[in-house]
């Protein structure tokens, strides 16, 4: 896998940029298999999600989700985050 430019959903339902996800967090992308990891700096997968190539794309597979920067946190405060 490798980083890629593109997009994804997060688990809050906010779409972020595979090369910007921050949180301490990276991205390593299949594209061919439309495929994010979303992991920690040591390795460990935190959440999977389908690879977008352009905000289009998100807006053709019906999906509504808001375009978020790297510096909105992920998870909320409710949730322990």
């Amino acid at each position: 896998m490798s980083v890629t430019e593109g997009f994804f959903v997060d688990w809050d339902g906010n779409t972020r940029r595979t090369l910007d996800p921050r949180g301490g967090y990276l991205c390593e992308i299949d594209a061919v298999a439309r495929y994010v990891a979303v992991t920690t700096r040591s390795g460990t997968l935190v959440h999977e999600a389908t690879f977008y190539k352009s905000l289009a794309d998100i807006e053709k597979a019906g999906i509504k989700a808001s375009l978020v920067a790297g510096s909105h946190p992920w998870g909320k405060r409710e949730d322990g985050f």
